[in-house]
């Protein structure tokens, strides 16, 4: 009850604060409406569905929203993109792929606390950036709590470590993360986009991350040096068998799967296709290939490996967010903004990427991101390089999710499945110290990358 009057404070004095910047009285009732639904899902996140359905009918009430335009705003191009990717990847999960792959890491002699630490950071951030952080995340999971379990050694330093480069690593390619695809799909950007400009701005800020990290644990990394050495510094061998045919099969697809995703605008390009119009539809193709081949699992897929309530949750706020655009709402912040930093492209960008990084910290980024993209359309109608806006607020919900436990969707898989699996409890505070570290690192390595891009 005390949650529920906060949060109705909270929402009445957000549309106050709209009568206090000249929005109309029903400009600030939508936005009250809105600051309901964000607020409401990060005060009883497991009810997020009931906040922005009753939100998304509040606006439809009011003739705010009608049937058309949510279907305008409700971006079911990202939703089918994620579709056909949770598909795919869970044909990979189920074939076991991704364990055979983590067990060739781990079947080498001399194995340290130190090496194992790293190799997990760098696997979370790989599979994050070729399967998504989600993904990625309950992968990397599945494999801590087995060594762990080996070693009979706290899981929380690792758990929080394999998150915390998961984040990075998604913001490094366009497959990495929702907000990367919706950011890519609004922004006019391509898969090599992401390749050439973000993925060696994240690459630098893992490498910074890891370096934190392993002096930040040193203690925890001599324990497990120690657990190890009793275990003969050897973990038992997994995978010795060959592949089985599922498995290769498996692998042939996803692979094919990227490579066509990676070269998508030169395919549109070739066929004289609309941009970004493959990028949507490759994944759906391919998991009907998936759906096809493994016939018998595809009800398994449908209905276990795509994250139903997600989706949902992404198309309603989605479609919210875009009232703040066609109510006239984010061009009246966008004029804020121009106001407050003038024709400083750098001072703009700037900005975006540390207000939405501190926002994404106590909001998921999802949720930070579709707010966002209203305020950063309006702002590209400028004479501003519209991409540098664009890669702000990619770097920004990304790296920023990192600050708090409840930054970015990862994290708070993480700690639930932790909690399932009753394996300890991480303080606010013990993540606070590391998250703060590294978020602030990492927003600074990409802020001297939007110097150089706009110079």
């Amino acid at each position: 009850m005390k949650k529920i009057i906060i949060l109705s404070i909270l929402a009445v004095l957000t549309g106050l604060l709209g009568q206090a910047m000249e929005l109309s009285t029903k400009q600030s009732f939508i936005l009250a409406v809105f600051a309901f639904s964000i607020l409401g899902t990060l005060f009883f996140w497991n009810f997020r569905l009931s906040f922005v359905f009753i939100g998304s009918g509040v606006l439809f009430l009011v003739h705010s929203m009608d049937v058309e335009s949510f279907i305008k705003f409700a971006s079911l191009d990202v939703i089918i993109f994620l579709v056909g990717m949770m598909i795919i990847v869970g044909m990979m999960k189920e074939t076991g792929v991704f364990h055979r792959l983590a067990g060739a890491f781990f079947n080498m002699r001399k194995l340290t606390g130190r090496k194992l630490f790293i190799y997990l950071m760098l696997l979370s951030a790989l599979f994050s950036g070729l399967m998504g952080e989600v993904a990625s995340i309950m992968v990397m999971f599945a494999i801590i709590m087995e060594f762990c379990k080996t070693l009979k050694i706290k899981p929380m330093p690792f758990v929080i470590a394999s998150v915390l480069t998961t984040n990075i690593g998604s913001a490094a390619t366009l497959l990495g993360n929702p907000v990367g695809v919706l950011i890519a799909l609004r922004g006019g950007l391509s898969f090599e986009d992401f390749l050439i400009r973000a993925l060696p701005v994240s690459f630098i800020a893992l490498m910074i991350t890891i370096l934190v990290l392993c002096l930040w644990y040193r203690r925890y990394l001599n324990e497990i040096s120690l657990a190890l050495a009793e275990h003969n510094h050897n973990q038992p061998h997994m995978f010795k068998k060959s592949m089985n045919r599922k498995e290769q099969v498996s692998i042939a697809i996803f692979i094919t799967t990227i490579f066509a995703i990676a070269f998508h605008k030169r395919f549109e390009i070739f066929f004289g296709l609309e941009e970004n119009n493959l990028l949507i539809i490759i994944p759906i193709i391919f998991a009907g290939i998936v759906l096809a081949y493994r016939y018998n699992k595809a009800h398994y897929y449908i209905e276990r490996e795509v994250e139903w309530t997600s989706l949902l949750f992404f198309m309603f706020l989605f479609a919210q967010a875009g009232v703040l655009q066609s109510s006239g709402i984010a061009q009246v912040f966008a004029d804020k903004l121009l106001k407050s930093s003038g024709t400083n492209s750098v001072l703009l960008s700037g900005w975006i990427l540390f207000s939405s990084g501190i926002l994404s910290s106590v909001l998921d980024n999802t949720v930070v991101v579709a707010s966002y993209i209203a305020i950063v359309k309006s702002l590209s109608s400028f004479y501003f390089n519209p991409k540098l806006l664009w890669w702000a607020l990619l770097f920004g919900a990304c790296f920023g999710g990192n600050i708090t436990a409840m930054g970015s969707t990862a994290n708070i898989v993480a700690l639930g499945m932790l909690e399932k699996e009753r394996a300890g409890e991480v303080k606010f505070s013990e993540w606070l110290k590391v998250g703060v570290t590294v978020g602030f690192l990492s927003m600074g390595v990409a802020f001297i990358f939007l110097i150089i891009f706009y110079k």
